[in-house]
């Protein structure tokens, strides 16, 4: 090999950005899909052809070195997308509420057996899932625990792609039921999971821009643990409104896929419930931190 393909990262990073842009470009000629679960998985196939690109044209023109004034750590950032990416690919909801890959929600979704397009399109999703993961512990092994790839960044990351996970399912549930105006306490419930993420992305950046982490290095802690209390405080809260008012407004049609409008329902609850665990441990974790 040559050029920039020379290495064995390169190489894994090149199979990403192919297997995922056929996964991509077969959904594109097939028409596209127009659930919320459907433009989900077609965001992860996009974004986990940027972010290899990325990587890969910065490190082969070794423009990454020009970001260490901001940047704490490369192989750190690039270790975190990788893993994200591992993730976005493999995580999912399915009807039982177990997190499961992308490709396997398309596949229990969307994908039949006389369609030759969607059966394609799932296989090289999953040869996808299978290139990030080992791309995504190959990384690990070598790369040295700094935020994005210790345990306190993994937390971050879960808690945000969760939140994704969670929005997602809300979108197909108020898609598939036929409502005037949706419950009041269902769109509270929306807005906190929200606001949430924002903060949450918001945290990850100011731990990754160096500038800003030095500017805030005294307050950062404190921030982060006041803000864990408040999730924690919001996601109860947010659950029990979901709960309550989606189980007294439920709305049946005929004309919806019943089981799959419960399903996003029970989604949510589960997916609060999971991403409520994560930020309990990252407050203590922020507790201990102080």
């Amino acid at each position: 090999m040559c050029g920039p393909f020379k290495s064995c990262q390169a190489i894994l990073r090149l199979l990403e950005i192919i297997f995922s842009a056929l996964s991509l470009i077969i959904i594109m000629i097939r028409g596209g899909m127009v659930s919320p679960r459907g433009v989900w998985c077609e965001f992860v196939w996009v974004f986990c052809i940027i972010v290899p690109l990325v990587l890969m044209v910065m490190e082969a023109m070794s423009w990454h070195k020009l970001l260490a004034a901001f940047l704490p750590d490369w192989a750190d950032l690039s270790c975190g997308l990788t893993l994200l990416c591992a993730a976005m690919t493999i995580s999912a909801t399915i009807i039982s509420a177990t997190i499961i890959s992308a490709t396997i929600i398309f596949a229990a979704v969307f994908a039949c057996l006389s369609c030759v397009l969607n059966i394609l399109c799932v296989i090289f999703s999953l040869v996808a899932t299978a290139v990030f993961l080992v791309d995504a512990v190959k990384q690990k092994i070598t790369c040295r625990s700094c935020y994005l790839s210790g345990l306190r960044g993994l937390l971050r990351m879960s808690e945000a792609f969760l939140a994704c996970i969670i929005l997602t399912a809300a979108a197909d549930y108020f898609v598939n039921q036929h409502w005037s105006v949706p419950p009041f306490g269902m769109i509270g419930s929306i807005i906190v999971f929200a606001v949430c993420l924002l903060v949450t992305v918001v945290i990850i950046l100011l731990h990754l821009l160096k500038l800003l982490r030095c500017l805030l290095s005294f307050g950062l802690g404190l921030m982060e643990f006041v803000f864990n209390i408040v999730t924690v405080l919001s996601y109860l809260l947010a659950i029990t409104l979901w709960i309550v008012f989606g189980y007294k407004h439920y709305n049946y049609s005929p004309y919806i896929c019943e089981r799959c409008s419960y399903a996003d329902f029970i989604t949510v609850i589960v997916g609060a419930l999971v991403n409520l665990v994560l930020y309990l441990v990252d407050l203590v974790l922020s507790f201990k931190s102080l």
